[in-house]
Order: C-alpha cells, then structure tokens, then sequence
C-alpha cells in the first residue's frame, strides 16, 4: 500500500465514523479532513513545522483546502474532543497503566522559567524526564476505552478517577502504584510484581506508540496542544489496531501490530 492509498483509506474510515458531524459553512477542511490530518501528524511524529513542510510538499493535492500552518494545528486543538468516537467500548476485563511523555530534558530544566514549562519532573521508566503523563484503560482486546493527561510528577493514584470512570463495566488490572491506603475505586484490581501477566498487554501498547509515533517525546509547549497530541495519537492507535479486525489466534488472544503504517 502506497502512502497515497494509505491517506485515502484512513480518510474513508475516519468519514464513516464522523459522517453525521455538519462542515462549517466558513470552514474550509470538513471535520474528517481535519480529523485524518490531525491522526497523520500524530502517526509521523516529531514537530509541527516538519509535518506541514512533508504535508504541503508531498500531499498538498490531497487537501486543496489547506490551511496555514498555525491555523490548522488551531483547528487540531479546538476539536479534539472529536477522538472520544473512536474511543473502544469497554469489557469485563480491562488495564491500566501510565506512560511517560518527555517535553525537556532535565539538563535544560533550568533553562526555561516555569512560569513558560507545561510540564513537571518526575520518573519513567526508572529515569528522570520533565513532561506529562498519559494514562490509558484498555479493554481486553488491547483498544483504548478510555484516557487522562497530568504532568510527570504525579502519582498514578492521581488517575483513580479515569479508572473509576468504568466502575459499572469493567474490573480494571492495575500495579501498585495506583492504590491509596483508602478510597480506591471497587473496580481496581491491584496486581503485585509477577502476577497477571494479562497486565503486559498494554506494555506492547507502550511500545507500539514509542516506536511507530514516536510519541515518548514531544515538543509542544503550550497544554492544550500537549493532550491534543495524545488524544489523536490514543484515536490512531484504535484505528490502526483495528485495520484488519484484529485477527485472533486459536487461543483467542487478539494480535494488534501498526508497524506498517509507519511513515
């Protein structure tokens, strides 16, 4: 598949979920447009002058109606909201955990006054970062059902309320780190080291979002725009995971891989 084909037919698949959206009458990209270009940007990864300069070079034919460069990432930020349609619904059985996002490295924190920094110092993956957080509920195909956003030195308990969110659906498998000595949502499963090995479902999640959409490390500096690329980049995943129906094998384990897509 041609990256050409490859826009096309995430443009058809995004249309059939916001087909019933209404277009601006002063808007010149319909709502799926600016959905697939926003998801484009959070597959490419890297910096928004770099994907606009690739954009207009390579695939200006694609949306005649493109903005500049300022207003579309505008457009990105003020509808993000649109993700939540392809958000996943939730199972019996479901994970959670957190991910690292780093936006400034520790040796440049005191570079920047804080007043001007989003994010936060804290730890992940045993090492140190300034930046946020992303913390998602997965159902047991490995789907997104559900996010949240705080800066990097947070406690995951701090996210309790995502997964108290589903606290009628689904028993959600969670580490230690998102318990509290009291006031823990009834659906919370805390899990010890070396138990429940289903829990390793989103560490692959992790990784497919780090090594495809290189999404341990970005360069926003302003909130909004932080949790607008997370929540395009929660959305592709859903989408991508779900391009062939999620083939299963004889044991019924579902086999997600958005490798290919990569740009």
């Amino acid at each position: 598949m041609t990256t050409v084909d490859f826009i096309t037919e995430l443009f058809c698949r995004v249309d059939d979920v916001l087909h019933d959206m209404p277009k601006h009458p002063q808007a010149g990209l319909y709502p799926s447009e600016v959905t697939t270009l926003a998801l484009l940007f959070a597959l490419k990864g890297g910096g928004e002058r770099a994907f606009y300069r690739w954009l207009e070079r390579d695939y200006r034919p694609l949306f005649p109606q493109l903005p500049e460069r300022t207003r579309l990432f505008r457009l990105f930020a003020a509808h993000q909201d649109w993700t939540e349609r392809f958000l996943a619904q939730p199972t019996v059985l479901g994970v959670a955990d957190s991910y690292g996002v780093e936006l400034l490295h520790p040796y440049r924190e005191q570079r920047r006054p804080r007043p001007g920094r989003i994010g936060r110092k804290g730890l992940s993956n045993h090492r140190w970062i300034v930046g946020g957080k992303l913390a998602v509920v997965l159902n047991k195909w490995g789907l997104v059902c559900g996010w949240a956003a705080d800066t990097a030195n947070v406690h995951d308990s701090a996210f309790q309320p995502l997964i108290r969110r589903f606290a009628e659906q689904m028993v959600v498998l969670a580490d230690g780190n998102f318990a509290c000595h009291e006031g823990n949502p009834p659906n919370l499963k805390v899990c010890p080291r070396g138990t429940w090995n289903d829990r390793m479902l989103v560490e692959t999640t992790f990784s497919m979002l780090t090594l495809v959409c290189h999404a341990k490390h970005a360069l926003h500096r302003a909130w909004r725009y932080f949790t607008m690329r997370l929540a395009f980049s929660v959305a592709l995943f859903n989408v991508l995971a779900q391009w062939d129906g999620l083939p299963r094998d004889a044991s019924g384990c579902a086999h997600r891989s958005i490798a290919r897509f990569s740009l």
